[in-house]
């Protein structure tokens, strides 16, 4: 069959030929004469993985990063809705994510595809990772349509994936990429990026960066009716970055990565500006190392398997010369993580995977009555996914085994459970490129060793907070709108309700971690995008994203914060820029908004935060000569200049601004 098709093939290429031939002929009043075509325009539709996910899905790749003009991590996530970045001030302050309300401890941080842990605290601060080297920056909801992927990534409400730059080479065997930025409050970050080929199949790149800031930013804010005008003391940082990453392609069929982390920071931990006294004097010093190694073999087109392996070992010392008395504690961790996945698509339109995690986690600290707990952990996720041309159904079951051991005193008791999820989507106007879907995850947060072994306030005894997210959504996209290019919307509504959350509850003598709490989150979020060429170098795009969070206590209706609105949790809540790309200088307009916030859980005036407005213009332009490019950009920060607080007596830094240059080889 193959043989008669390449032989009528060729005698269709030698009928071409022949007829070429015979066209060009003397007798042939055509011959010579150049004939145009009338150009024909094909406008296609461009469908983003955001709107064809089956539950929400968030993307920022490197190019919108650089149009933004985002230098942080912290900064990007922002522009995600259903995102609360918690931001204690100043250049050194911590910043976690909070997913919908759910809590930090909820969101897991992935880097390259392998999850950062913290068994001591539960949270990652997203601050000590760098943007310079970052390629994309990805937040998942609830179940995630990419079932070729760790346990780990199954077993959190909320997932942010931060994948770095794997180096590409065209002529040269090398590349490189420098960075330096300066800005208020003694801010300076130089960073440097180094790729080289070994061989046709082998390449190497390695990162450095360092940050250092004084942070002694001025602030004025309200004790009541007492206005406080003062500087920022104890803000300083002083940071250190570095990565080594290998890629090996082995064969067609068969790559290695391998990556080595390091991060060295010293800094000033800034407190809260309480009865008027902004002093602080509580350092943090980190430590945080980890190799980690990951193979993949795609076997056919139809199998292919994944394995990855990780060591990470953290360092921690707070340092406190407070005016009752000098604390120096220092925590140390220690992780040892294997994965593995299988995935297979036995048959068509059908795929299926198996995903099994082991991790072993260590603490020990300088506290007296340290019990040195250690965790093992097992997650088995079994997971499918259909996919036709308009539906798509994923689902999964994740088995979760975890057992400790302490040195002294008692261990908690072993945790079992079996948390199911799934997602559906379809395409129910085709023409329109409007698609349905909705989602199903049933999640749970193991305690952390501070919940359950820190000094006294720790309880053993503490269950797991259990979730159960409900999704249901749309998504719009129109890329034949005339004039717009491009023209996206997606509008999510959701439903969350906590058991057995987790919250420190004052007794007789001390205070104590104990489950105590329900909380019901209902939510709507929306993001907006759009693109319009209006000439043959400019561009206009739009973002903007929005949310309402509706999070309140249901634990007791007799209790005086029933229904009261989470701590923390603003109701209203959005982000926008508007880039105007152009041959001569690109400008960009940020817009963040936050509505009041409570700080304690009943909400009372004296507990309101007020809402917040932060503003920014990003101006850039990028030179170019042969391989070569030079960006250079400025910024202006919260051009309001108002001291907002996103966490109470912790004051933002105030109008500021920031040149950053980039060269590229």
């Amino acid at each position: 069959m193959t043989c008669k098709i390449e032989k009528g093939v060729l005698l269709l290429l030698l009928c071409s030929i022949s007829i070429g031939i015979y066209a060009q002929q003397p007798n042939d009043t055509l011959a010579g004469k150049m004939h145009h075509l009338p150009e024909v325009s094909v406008r296609a539709p461009r469908v983003m993985p955001a709107l064809t996910a089956t539950s929400p899905l968030q993307q920022m790749q490197r190019t919108e990063l650089e149009r933004l003009g985002i230098v942080a991590v912290a900064d990007a996530v922002r522009h995600f809705a259903g995102v609360s970045v918690k931001d204690y001030g100043g250049i050194g302050g911590l910043k976690t994510v909070s997913v919908r309300s759910l809590g930090a401890q909820h969101t897991a941080v992935s880097y390259d595809d392998v999850a950062v842990s913290d068994c001591q605290s539960g949270q990652v601060d997203i601050s000590r990772f760098s943007l310079d080297n970052v390629s994309a920056l990805t937040l998942t909801i609830g179940q995630n349509d990419n079932i070729y992927r760790t346990a780990r990534m199954f077993a959190a409400a909320g997932v942010l994936n931060i994948e770095t730059i794997q180096p590409t080479f065209d002529k040269h065997p090398f590349s490189l990429t420098a960075n330096l930025r300066a800005g208020s409050f003694g801010y300076v970050n130089p960073s440097l990026m180094l790729a080289r080929q070994l061989s046709r199949r082998v390449s190497l790149a390695a990162y450095a960066d360092y940050l250092r800031a004084d942070g002694n930013y001025p602030f004025k804010m309200r004790n009541g009716n007492k206005l406080i005008n003062a500087r920022r003391n104890n803000s300083d940082i002083d940071t250190w970055r570095a990565e080594l990453n290998l890629f090996a392609a082995l064969n067609d069929r068969q790559d290695l990565k391998a990556k080595f982390y390091l991060f060295d920071s010293g800094r000033g931990l800034p407190g809260g500006v309480i009865y008027d006294n902004p002093y602080a004097a509580e350092r943090l010093y980190d430590r945080n190392y980890f190799a980690q190694l990951s193979y993949e073999n795609r076997f056919s087109a139809r199998w292919k398997l994944k394995a990855a392996g990780k060591y990470n070992y953290t360092w921690n010392r707070d340092y406190n010369n407070q005016s009752s008395g000098i604390t120096d504690n220092r925590f140390r961790q220690q992780e040892g993580y294997l994965s593995g996945v299988l995935w297979g698509a036995p048959i068509r339109y059908l795929s299926f995977s198996l995903a099994q995690d082991f991790a072993y986690n260590t603490l020990s600290n300088t506290f007296p009555n340290c019990q040195f707990p250690r965790r093992f952990t097992s997650l088995t996720v079994l997971a499918g996914h259909y996919r036709l041309q308009r539906f798509t159904a994923t689902a999964s079951l994740l088995n979760t085994y975890i057992t400790e051991r302490v040195r002294t005193g008692t261990a908690a008791p072993d945790r079992r459970r079996l948390s199911p999820a799934v997602s559906l989507s379809w395409l129910a106007l085709p023409r329109e490129g409007i698609r349905l879907r909705a989602s199903y995850q049933d999640i749970f947060r193991t305690p952390t060793f501070n919940d359950l072994y820190f000094l006294s306030s720790g309880s053993r005894n503490l269950r797991p907070e259990t979730t159960r997210q409900f999704n249901v959504g749309a998504t719009w996209n129109a890329s034949t709108l005339m004039p717009i290019d491009l023209l996206t919307l997606s509008v999510d509504g959701y439903y969350n309700k906590v058991k057995d959350k987790i919250v420190a509850v004052p007794t007789m003598f001390v205070w104590q971690m104990m489950n105590v709490g329900e909380v019901e989150t209902l939510g709507i979020d929306a993001n907006l995008t759009a693109e319009w060429q209006f000439a043959s170098k400019c561009h206009l795009y739009l973002n903007g994203a929005y949310s309402f969070m509706r999070a309140v206590d249901t634990t007791d209706p007799d209790s005086k914060t029933w229904h009261n609105q989470m701590v923390y949790t603003p109701r209203h809540s959005g982000s926008g820029s508007l880039t105007l790309e152009n041959p001569y200088v690109n400008i960009t307009y940020n817009l963040m908004y936050a509505s009041a916030r409570y700080t304690l859980a009943q909400n009372l005036p004296e507990n309101r935060i007020a809402p917040y407005t932060d503003h920014g213009v990003s101006l850039s332009h990028t030179f170019r000569w042969k391989k070569q490019s030079l960006r250079i950009q400025f910024d202006a920060l919260n051009l309001g200049g108002k001291n907002y607080e996103i966490i109470r007596f912790y004051p933002m830094a105030g109008r500021n601004y920031k040149i950053s240059i980039n060269y590229k080889l």
